[in-house]
């Protein structure tokens, strides 16, 4: 199966879509999204944020963290990296496979924390940002790993076709999962510009609370960033196995710009605004026109509608609120008498596969764009449209159904999911209803416009699940919650309930006679709560000596066994059981033979033989050839642990449980961590571990008798208790509880107000603001500077240097404080100032060299208007040698050795001291060209 539609999606990008219908409603007034908004609200957004955030946690892989709250899933992928030497376990699965695909994962990742980014509170409010901070570490932490080195990505976990071909679950997995990369050789600019978003995004919204995770994702994101925009290559031409899954059909300019953005967003470094904005030249078009793109939304594949919205929001140029709103108005109200299509229903349909993810993705950015602008109508239109979209996938639909699992009426029970249905057969049919309920997660939805869905596994056109899907879906979520409200579940994840036995033995008569039985045993492995191996089991059939017979005459022997041979032991008296080892056998909920193994033994007797008493033989099937059933006569271990069955007496079996441990000695207190330290208790067998509580909450295990407590509250009191286990599952009583009191304060004081900014070194462009400290309780961690009601930056010293102003522009700037705790100052008072006219004079060329490698090399060239004047075109020339093999930025001719760089249509007008940078790759090796002119007109 291939997950994405990746031909309907290539061909999407070039042909014009069909029209439907446009919205029953035509689009919506400032006034009717003032009274929506003091409704109460259409659905509960924070419990479908909740789900939602929830679902990734489904989707992760490797070793499963504490915080994971879904109770059927288990470790998995513990072997992803080895063929390569580097650890890559962790990150997310795909979607319902096991893949890890690093270009819908990373855009997962940007989107979920752009939604972080913009609407924090509305996290905050509902109780989800430790849920969403969790996650979105989670992920990057995988990022991390995936990229050892500056100019080495690994980009994909396992081989998509393999993965495919298998229907079980992730904790069963037993396939081959290579591990592909881009390197310096080959790379992947889309890849690793993607990446770098991510992590860029993501460190804005870890900043607040943990500022030293935040500078390592930086750091990260601009080595990937380099990375992309040196060695320039789609990835899906090195991670081949990608291509026919998640082919890079928009290129990768769009993920250059897209990077940068967030980059600029991250560090507040104008270079990399300035690149995003010189890049922007390169983004798709619609055919054989110039206008940018429109007919399609910001999804894994292609960023730059989300690039219209931001660059907008960051810069208030007109030609990005021009190409955001050309995008809105064909998804509302068309452009040129075409939109997007419509069902009756009102949903907007722009592809088949996973419809309800475009419409969401498209409303999180609607959204955004919306709190952005001021134009009233257009304001309202993309307002409403949005909550449209999400509301009918919360179940404002003619179907009156939700289209996210576990969340709202009639909610899909069926998607295509592996892990979640949970078959023991790889078959997608059986068993025949989902054992999980994979809350949270947004299914495709109706592919056509017509507001037509089935609920069937087996379509994973409508019923397919995805992190790409529910990445934008959840950002929408928050800013509808902080604009709604809606409060999220209570009591919520509920644990589930296994729906029977999960490893359990069957067993039937198969052959009898007056001195022997032989009995037809199955080890069955159907579990899921969570889906685990077998690989150390045995079980024992127990049957009692009759009259005078003895042991020595007893044999026991196998026709046919899928394990190793019987042997015969006491348990008590004249009680005896054989024994069958399975050790060495890989038993697991992974396919119709893989998930069972079979024995045939015979117990004869030499002596006397009357089967009726014993204690194995009771209840199954005593026809010979009869089909096994269950048994729970027949006990099965896992090691020394018994998981299935009871044995005929106590003999054997462990029932006491450990001595209560002795009371807690807390030691090392500090604001946040503590140790505990306990007498041993002590076991008839032995004592196998030892369970940490904080109050009624379980703070984690041990297997000494010490235990390292972190991530505690400052100035909190906590009592600590200790619980001991045995092999056998046994309990101890609780120990005695011991009081303690971290150390520190609460820290709820907000610093003091700054001093009142001085400003110094004005320029036509820049300026110096500098202040007196703030204090605070416990420390200030760094300063906000506005100009007027815009942030311009943050910093943590008391001076910061404003750019990109105006010249002959009167300013105001004031400063605000902020602690580790987030507390925020008063602003400063307010310092006014006014930035001195442009120097006169013509334009200015300067020339950078990017990067280099085996006979290429890429340079960058920053053209200036030093003039008073607006410039409406230049022209840049400069003596090379080199060949020019690509240029973006402008339109350059060569004649004789003389290079002649002009504008394109878009970046020939500069305003006084404003910039653009065109770029180029060429053969050779670079030298800086001296003289390199610049020509205004």
């Amino acid at each position: 199966m291939i997950r994405k539609a990746a031909l309907l999606a290539a061909a999407s990008l070039v042909l014009p879509l069909s029209m439907g219908a446009g919205p029953a409603a035509s689009a919506a007034t400032a006034a009717t999204t003032a009274a929506a908004t003091a409704a109460a609200p259409a659905f509960a957004y924070g419990e479908a944020l909740q789900k939602s955030l929830w679902f990734y946690e489904a989707q992760q892989s490797g070793a499963l963290s504490d915080w994971n709250r879904v109770s059927w899933r288990g470790d998995s992928g513990l072997n992803d990296g080895k063929d390569v030497g580097v650890d890559l376990t962790g990150g997310w699965y795909d979607a319902g496979d096991h893949v890890k695909f690093g270009f819908p994962m990373a855009f997962s990742a940007t989107m979920l924390a752009w939604g972080a980014v913009e609407y924090r509170d509305a996290y905050a409010g509902s109780g989800q940002l430790t849920h969403l901070l969790n996650n979105l570490k989670y992920v990057n932490d995988y990022f991390i790993k995936a990229h050892p080195s500056a100019n080495v990505l690994y980009g994909q976990v396992g081989n998509g076709g393999t993965d495919h071909a298998w229907w079980g679950p992730a904790e069963a997995m037993a396939m081959n999962r290579p591990a592909y990369k881009i390197d310096a050789s080959c790379g992947g600019s889309d890849l690793a510009g993607e990446t770098a978003a991510a992590m860029a995004a993501s460190s804005i919204v870890f900043r607040p609370t943990n500022p030293s995770y935040a500078d390592t994702l930086v750091t990260h994101a601009k080595q990937l960033y380099s990375f992309a925009d040196t060695v320039r290559k789609k990835y899906s031409e090195c991670v081949t196995d990608a291509s026919s899954f998640y082919n890079s059909w928009s290129g990768y300019n769009d993920e250059l710009v897209w990077g940068a953005i967030w980059l600029y967003r991250a560090t507040n470094d104008a270079a990399y605004l300035a690149k995003a904005e010189s890049g922007y030249a390169n983004l798709g078009t619609e055919p054989q026109s110039t206008t940018k793109s429109y007919k399609w939304t910001i999804a894994w594949d292609d960023k730059s509608y989300g690039a219209y919205v931001l660059l907008h929001k960051l810069t208030g140029k007109q030609q990005y609120l021009d190409d955001a709103n050309r995008w809105l108005d064909f998804w509302t109200v068309g452009v040129n008498g075409q939109k997007v299509a419509y069902s009756p229903g009102g949903q907007a349909v722009l592809d088949r596969w996973g419809s309800l993810r475009y419409a969401a993705n498209t409303s999180f950015a609607a959204l955004v764009h919306s709190d952005t602008i001021t134009d009233a109508t257009r304001k309202a239109r993309y307002h409403d449209f949005a909550v449209r979209q999400i509301n009918y996938a919360l179940g404002d639909n003619p179907r009156n159904s939700s289209y996210v699992v576990g969340f709202g009426a009639n909610p899909p029970k069926n998607p295509h999911h592996r892990t979640a249905h949970g078959s023991w057969t790889d078959q997608i049919t059986n068993p025949e209803q989902t054992r999980h309920t994979l809350y949270g997660a947004l299914v495709g939805g109706p592919p056509d416009p017509n507001d037509a869905y089935t609920d069937k596994r087996d379509d994973y056109v409508m019923n397919e699940v995805a992190t790409d899907y529910n990445a934008g879906f959840t950002s929408a979520l928050a800013r509808l919650y902080k604009e709604y409200g809606g409060a999220p579940a209570a009591s919520f994840p509920t644990q589930e309930t296994p729906d029977g036995p999960e490893i359990f033995v069957e067993a039937g008569v198969n052959a009898s006679g007056t001195n022997f039985t032989e009995i037809k045993a199955l080890v069955r492995n159907q579990s899921a709560w969570p889906a685990r191996v077998l690989s150390d089991g045995s079980f024992r059939y127990y049957f009692t000596l009759d009259g005078s017979t003895t042991a020595s005459q007893i044999s026991v022997s196998s026709a046919y066994t899928q394990c190793k041979a019987p042997t015969l032991h006491q348990a008590s008296g004249s009680t005896y059981y054989v024994a069958i080892d399975c050790s060495g056998q890989v038993i697991a909920p992974a396919g119709q033979s893989q998930h069972r193994r079979e024995v045939q033994f015979r117990i004869s007797s030499a002596g006397t033989w009357d089967p009726a008493n014993d204690w194995s033989y009771a209840g199954i099937p005593t026809t010979p050839g009869t089909t096994p059933v269950r048994t729970d006569h027949i006990t099965l271990y896992s090691g020394a642990t018994k998981i299935w069955g009871e044995p005929p007496g106590p003999v054997e079996e462990d029932t006491t449980a450990p001595s209560k441990p002795g009371k807690p000695a807390v030691s090392a207190i500090t604001g946040s961590s503590a140790r505990l330290s306990w007498t041993a208790s002590t076991d008839n067998v032995g004592v196998t571990g030892y369970d940490v509580y904080l109050g009624s909450a379980k703070a984690g295990t041990a297997t000494t008798t010490t235990f390292d407590l972190s991530g505690l509250t400052p100035a909190t009191a906590y009592t600590a208790h200790v619980v001991a286990r045995d092999a056998a599952g046994n309990t101890s009583a609780q120990s005695d509880g011991t009081a303690f009191t971290t150390s520190g304060t609460v820290d709820g004081t907000p610093p003091s107000k700054p001093g009142k900014p001085s400003v110094s070194g004005i320029t036509a462009t820049g300026a110096r603001a500098s202040w007196a400290a703030s204090t605070d309780d416990v420390g200030v961690t760094g300063y906000d500077v506005y100009l007027g009601s815009a942030k311009a930056g943050t910093v943590t010293t008391t001076s910061f240097d404003l750019s990109g102003l105006t010249p002959g522009t009167a300013y105001t700037v004031t400063v605000v404080a902020r602690d580790a705790a987030g507390n925020s100052s008063a602003a400063s008072d307010g310092t006014a100032f006014t930035t001195t006219s442009a120097p006169t004079g013509g334009c200015t060329a300067t020339y950078k060299v990017i990067g280099s490698w085996g006979g290429a090399y890429q340079a960058e060239v920053t053209v200036k208007n030093d003039g008073t004047s607006a410039t409406s075109a230049w022209t840049v020339a400069w003596s090379s040698a080199n060949t020019i093999t690509q240029l973006w930025g402008g339109r350059h001719t060569v004649s004789g050795g003389t290079v002649t760089v002009r504008n394109e249509a878009w970046n020939g007008s500069l305003a006084p001291n404003a910039t653009t940078t065109f770029g180029f790759i060429a053969n050779g090796t670079s030298t800086a060209p001296n003289p390199i002119t610049c020509t205004p007109a």
